[in-house]
């Protein structure tokens, strides 16, 4: 299994084109094949920039890219691994890019795929990619665990689409589904890292899995992309250790935003909330929106909440290093149609997001006409009054 020169140089030399247009174009026995190269090596220039420099790796089809890791998640797994450890399994190896920059901290690491094709192509590219200490085998997870000696640490990535290709994002509906292999899991290593989506309900499955030591939400230029929880074989030593999440924002161009809170003491906190706004106003990332850390994040940086609800704060002094986006607040308004009538005359673009208010982005824009972009913020949120109010910002 691999690419003649006359197959990469046809890629190469289409690359850039759309595949649809090169399916009319073309009529060759391996163009499936070839389309699906050049699909892949699309989303792996910007997804796995350092796999895209690579001419001899294969992709499988776009599904299983767009289902793997990006380069910037899986570095940041790899990461929070145990240092000095020996053996290493990933018992749900997909196209193998978890597995890949992980795998690199170990002795010897194990491939598990029950895809026979997946399992061919990441035997192929970690060959490719000079991956000495990789062993592919393809068979289920759950008969991996059963077969296998004790493994230092272990990753799973649970596939989250049932036999009608449909998404599924409840634990038990994934496969494997982990409730009922997470025993087994800690019998066969002290270290286990599980991945799912982040649409997962997050104190649920803490609840579910058991034994879960931290939860890291972690999300790309604002964006969540995955949960990884991470659970411990119990010791005396941490047997008394709480829970906590951490949540991460990886920017792609400038330093990454990390925040992290026990959820016992969020539930416990008193925190000041604002009878009126200030100077500044701040947007918590989507990592603590998604981790509920609204308590813990007035708390830390002292800035007031301006409603229960909201999640929106703000504050006098600036506070540049938030863990999210800060605005400069400009003007406040009810939203009657006075108002509304006087702003527009001024502002005919925005970028508007809705928190805690009786309509949506698509109802404001209808109503407004206001188009989207521009250097104009405006949200439509509800202070602690119960006051509906529009806040017009700029960025900071």
């Amino acid at each position: 299994m691999s690419l003649t020169p006359e197959q990469k140089q046809f890629i190469h030399l289409h690359e850039n084109e759309n595949v649809r247009d090169l399916a009319l174009r073309f009529s060759r026995e391996d163009l499936p094949f070839l389309l699906a190269q050049i699909k892949g090596r699309q989303i792996a220039k910007h997804k796995i920039p350092s796999w895209y420099k690579n001419d001899n790796l294969l992709y499988p089809t776009t599904l299983s890219i767009e289902q793997s890791s990006s380069e910037i998640t899986a570095r940041y797994k790899s990461a929070l691994l145990p240092k000095g450890k020996r053996r290493f399994a990933d018992i749900s190896g997909g196209w193998g890019v978890d597995f890949y920059f992980m795998s690199q901290l170990f002795e010897e690491a194990v491939y598990v795929e029950q895809n026979e094709e997946l399992c061919a192509i990441a035997q192929h590219n970690f060959n490719a990619l000079g991956l000495r200490n990789a062993t592919t085998e393809n068979k289920r997870s759950e008969d991996f665990l059963q077969q296998t000696s004790k493994v230092d640490v272990i990753f799973v990535d649970p596939a989250r689409r049932n036999d009608t290709g449909q998404k599924v994002f409840k634990i038990e509906d994934c496969s494997p589904d982990i409730s009922q292999l997470k025993n087994l899991l800690l019998e066969k290593s002290d270290f286990v890292m599980i991945k799912y989506s982040p649409m997962l309900d997050i104190s649920l499955a803490v609840k579910t899995l058991e034994n879960v030591r931290e939860v890291h939400i972690v999300s790309v230029d604002n964006e969540c992309k995955e949960l990884l929880f991470l659970l411990y074989a119990s010791t005396l030593a941490d047997q008394n250790r709480e829970l906590i999440y951490h949540t991460i924002n990886l920017k792609k161009n400038s330093k990454t935003e990390s925040f992290s809170f026990q959820p016992i003491a969020e539930r416990q906190l008193e925190i000041e909330f604002a009878s009126q706004l200030d100077t500044y106003l701040y947007e918590p990332n989507a990592s603590i929106l998604k981790a509920g850390g609204f308590n813990s994040v007035s708390n830390a940086f002292s800035v007031k909440k301006l409603h229960k609800n909201s999640h929106l704060y703000t504050s006098n002094a600036l506070i540049a290093d938030f863990p999210g986006r800060v605005f400069k607040i400009q003007n406040q308004f009810a939203p009657n149609k006075k108002n509304i009538r006087e702003f527009l005359s001024e502002t005919k673009k925005a970028n508007i997001a809705v928190r805690n208010f009786p309509m949506s982005v698509d109802e404001i824009r209808k109503k407004t006409g206001l188009k989207e972009g521009g250097d104009v913020y405006l949200f439509a949120t509800t202070l602690q009054s119960e006051e509906k109010v529009w806040v017009v910002c700029e960025k900071v």
